[in-house]
């Protein structure tokens, strides 16, 4: 098969009304596409990202107006959310209708759903009759794709067509927050803020790890890894140093270690802003990863804002299989 990298809607939209899966990009990573009601294009997905089918997947609507037409209810605070955040990088879970597929939910009487924030995308939801299914497009437990050349590295030749909508602007994946009565839960940490999403509903809790049936996709302690070992640290400096001789990928905040020549070294943002280093964190990894390093290294993020998410991933990066 060959796979064509195209920012034509057409050919999308008709590749996936035959039953096909594509890639297409969102503001948050690139994502694996098919129709949720098409039970062949669902296991399509699962089979290309070696995804295990107890991992829910995110239903894509092209508004809000359709929100009614897979969920039972949404809570107050839902709506709040969604009035505020939508389009956008927040994920909520939902009482879905009986008409949403059981293998889309992972059996589950809920659904994950979201209104992506990218024109492209948007286009392509409202030319459908029906929602997408979209995952991260990359094997699973692998570095999420933000361009058009990681997915087509990941899968080139096994998908037809890679949506081209440039890179994504916020990086990471959406913040995914469900509720237990009126109660909004973080199930994902991401790159909405949780000070932002409490400033619209109070206090939340935060449950964003369980290893098996997971509530939501991202809670899995491994995951968003490189091939190449990784490790995160308070002192970047003592880690070199206890590794002498070694070639480091070395990932910083802000402020630039002296360090030789063995040693590469990308900072996230010069000016320290949590956004503009949450949107590099995944490029930034892919770019190391295919340096043939011995070793990444990470320092840990301030741990407020948009630091908590980028801390998350670089934790479930560095476990170990």
């Amino acid at each position: 098969m060959q796979t064509i990298v195209s920012g034509n809607i057409k050919i999308a939209a008709d590749l996936l009304e035959r039953g096909e899966i594509i890639a297409m990009p969102t503001e948050t990573v690139y994502g694996l596409a098919g129709n949720i009601f098409n039970e062949e294009a669902i296991k399509m997905i699962f089979e290309l990202k070696k995804r295990p089918l107890f991992n829910p997947l995110i239903v894509h609507i092209p508004s809000i107006d359709t929100l009614e037409d897979i969920v039972e209810e949404i809570p107050i605070k839902a709506k709040n959310l969604a009035d505020v955040f939508w389009p956008g990088p927040l994920t909520l879970i939902l009482k879905k209708k009986s008409t949403v597929p059981d293998l889309v939910t992972a059996g589950k009487d809920t659904v994950a759903v979201r209104i992506p924030n990218h024109p492209l995308t948007l286009q392509l939801l409202e030319k459908l009759d029906f929602p997408l299914a979209a995952p991260s497009a990359n094997p699973f437990g692998s570095i999420s794709p933000t361009t058009p050349s990681h997915v087509f590295g990941y899968f080139s030749g096994k998908l037809p067509m890679v949506l081209d909508g440039g890179d994504c602007e916020r990086g990471i994946e959406s913040t995914i927050i469900g509720f237990e009565g009126e109660d909004p839960i973080v199930y994902r940490l991401g790159s909405i803020a949780l000070e932002e999403i409490e400033e619209v509903v109070g206090p939340v809790k935060v449950r964003n790890k369980k290893e098996s049936a997971p509530t939501a996709p991202g809670m899995l302690s491994r995951h968003y890894a490189p091939d190449t070992p990784t490790y995160m640290v308070e002192d970047v400096s003592q880690f070199i140093a206890q590794n002498p001789n070694m070639k480091i990928g070395v990932i910083i905040f802000k402020e630039p270690l002296q360090v030789t020549e063995n040693i590469h070294q990308v900072v996230l943002s010069e000016s320290g802003d949590l956004k503009e280093a949450t949107s590099r964190l995944y490029a930034v990894l892919h770019y190391l990863d295919g340096m043939d390093l011995d070793l990444i290294v990470a320092e840990r993020f301030p741990n407020e804002g948009l630091g908590k998410s980028i801390n998350d991933r670089l934790e479930r990066a560095t476990k170990k299989k």
